[in-house]
């Protein structure tokens, strides 16, 4: 009895992946995403009137195609694209199916697209909000009062509220590595599964298949040979192509995170004074002609504005007000001086 049931503990236990085949799943989609936004921003950038609505848009076609794919792998293979490419399934918690029902399916693609599209834009506005009103957060006052008082909490709570879901994060890292857990992380402690590694029983086997002949078979059923042969060669075809991308995408990440191909700033002329009426005071903004707020910088002239002026202005013209230098909002540095 107690070396039958020492040989189900370590069958169990040979079933669970280890905690450094999880955080590799884990990281593989979080490399993917900087990678594409970065294709997609030198496309954008190179064809500006074809694709530039690709980058205006990134977030919510990168869910939509996130949002596709996962949905495929979960209901062919029970398991995410990225869990499934380091031969990894997903099981319900607390039951001995081995297969995913389809309520878990649907929490589980809630948990891995919808939820971080949430918070991506969640962080997304909390840094435009901080950048734009500065670390103290406070709000002018052209928002309705109700509104100011929400972005004022906003901007106040957002901060501890980030830092107890990263340390819940690595709560769960710390439990799963100690077997203390069986879940990794919160987003798959609420999608109510597990992770499992992949069996012999999950390999796709042809025994049951009922085989006919080409020979035998009559016209609907040669139809139907040629039918499920291009639709198995289309998914191998795009099981595959995703595997190689993966692979093509990390390295683009890599290539580019040092950004190569943006120009040098020492490459460009050293622009020429203005000649305006701002020209002499150093503490007026060259768009609004009013003493600056929220000091920002552009790498890319040296000259000093407002952080909504010079924010709102490259977003529409793309260069520099004063030199007509090219512009990015990344060129964008915010200044802080000592009486700050």
């Amino acid at each position: 009895m107690a070396e039958h049931g020492a040989h189900l503990t370590s069958a169990y236990s040979a079933e669970i992946p280890t905690i450094f085949e999880v955080l590799a799943q884990d990281s593989l989609m979080s490399i993917v995403r900087p990678a594409v936004k970065h294709a997609v921003r030198v496309l954008a950038e190179n064809r500006p009137e074809t694709f530039s609505w690709l980058l205006q848009y990134f977030d919510e076609l990168y869910c939509l195609l996130d949002f596709t794919v996962q949905r495929y792998y979960l209901q062919k293979y029970g398991a995410s694209f990225a869990e499934n490419f380091y031969d990894l399934k997903r099981v319900p918690a607390n039951s001995s199916s081995s297969r995913l029902p389809k309520t878990r399916q649907w929490t589980s693609l809630v948990c891995l697209v919808l939820i971080p599209y949430v918070k991506t834009k969640v962080d997304q506005m909390f840094e435009d909000l901080r950048h734009r009103y500065g670390p103290s957060g406070r709000i002018s006052s052209g928002h309705h009062p109700a509104i100011r008082k929400f972005l004022q909490a906003f901007l106040a709570a957002y901060p501890y509220v980030h830092m107890t879901w990263e340390g819940a994060c690595l709560w769960y890292q710390l439990a799963y590595m100690l077997g203390q857990g069986r879940f990794h992380s919160p987003f798959l402690h609420l999608s109510g599964t597990e992770l499992r590694r992949l069996g012999e029983d999950d390999l796709p086997t042809q025994q049951d298949r009922k085989h006919v002949s080409w020979a035998d078979a009559r016209l609907a059923q040669r139809i139907g040979i040629i039918t499920r042969k291009s639709l198995s060669a289309a998914a191998v075809t795009v099981s595959t192509s995703l595997s190689v991308g993966v692979f093509f995408l990390q390295f683009l990440e890599w290539w580019y995170s040092s950004d190569t191909n943006a120009p040098s700033l020492t490459a460009l002329p050293i622009p020429d004074p203005p000649q305006n009426d701002y020209q002499g005071s150093s503490c007026i903004c060259p768009l609004c002609a009013r003493t600056r707020t929220n000091d920002t910088a552009l790498s890319v002239s040296g000259y000093v504005f407002c952080y909504p002026c010079i924010h709102g202005y490259i977003q529409k013209h793309g260069c520099c007000p004063v030199t007509g230098f090219p512009a990015r909002t990344d060129h964008m540095i915010k200044l802080y001086p000592p009486d700050s």
